[in-house]
């Protein structure tokens, strides 16, 4: 499995110290179809061109998109496109998602799990599972995707708090310092659930229990292996999320 961190270029060079391949988030779409190159560093060779829809206009044109997406490729060299989109499906953002793929061909166009749709695409498994059991989350994504090589990994990085009973099963996301600040106050015992493949701990407050889920090194890790084994084409990690954590959980490059 392809492990992929998703840097800026202003994170890039710090990333490239790990022994993961880049995603490069420094494209956008722009009116007529154009894509847009955002301060990317020269001499970036590698890894693949990540695409935001983030204030994209309509795409008039998937063809003069997808070319200019592929001449990028070649390039600079990039293996395949990530597709980040944001907004729901739309007609002209599966047509070019399609379009892409068919033309990138061998080469993988990786698109957000609502894009499933898009034929010839790899779709996006979010790890983030905070209720059943995550193996068999998997499975169920594999099965519908009749295999796990047209699934990758959307490492998101879980730090939840729910309040009990959590009957709608929606907790609330804790920031980096929210989580730390829990810790740091609560002390409390942490424990490992199997078949969440995450850590988590409670504590009361105001009459009310809360149940923290939340990942660590070694949880991003089982999860990875698990999609591994299964065959899963790829995973992404977000940078930011997981700076603190890399270091245990890929073997910096010699220097």
């Amino acid at each position: 499995m392809q492990i992929y961190l998703a840097v800026t270029p202003a994170e890039a060079q710090e990333a490239a110290r790990f022994r993961c391949s880049l995603a490069h988030v420094a494209y956008c779409i722009g009116s007529d179809s154009a894509l847009l190159r955002q301060n990317l560093l020269l001499q970036t060779r590698g890894g693949l061109l990540s695409v935001t829809d983030r204030d994209a206009p309509f795409i008039a044109s998937p063809e003069r998109l997808s070319a200019a997406a592929i001449r990028e490729c070649g390039r600079r060299g990039y293996s395949g496109v990530l597709l980040d989109f944001e907004q729901s499906p739309t007609p002209d953002r599966l047509a070019f998602a399609e379009t892409l793929a068919r033309r990138l061909a061998p080469r993988p166009v990786y698109v957000p799990e609502s894009y499933a749709a898009a034929s010839g695409t790899v779709s996006l498994v979010c790890t983030a599972v905070s209720g059943g059991s995550f193996l068999q989350y998997l499975q169920g994504a594999a099965a519908e995707r009749a295999g796990a090589g047209k699934l990758a990994l959307d490492v998101q990085r879980l730090r939840m708090d729910f309040t009990l009973p959590a009957r709608s099963g929606e907790g609330r996301p804790l920031s980096p310092s929210e989580f730390q600040a829990l810790l740091d106050q609560e002390s409390p015992s942490v424990f490992f659930s199997q078949d969440l493949c995450a850590r988590y701990f409670t504590y009361t407050r105001e009459g009310e229990t809360h149940f923290v889920l939340f990942d660590d090194a070694d949880t991003l890790q089982q999860k990875l292996q698990t999609g591994t084994r299964m065959g899963f084409s790829a995973a992404f990690l977000m940078y930011p999320e997981v700076r603190d954590l890399l270091p245990r959980l890929f073997p910096a490059r010699r220097t």
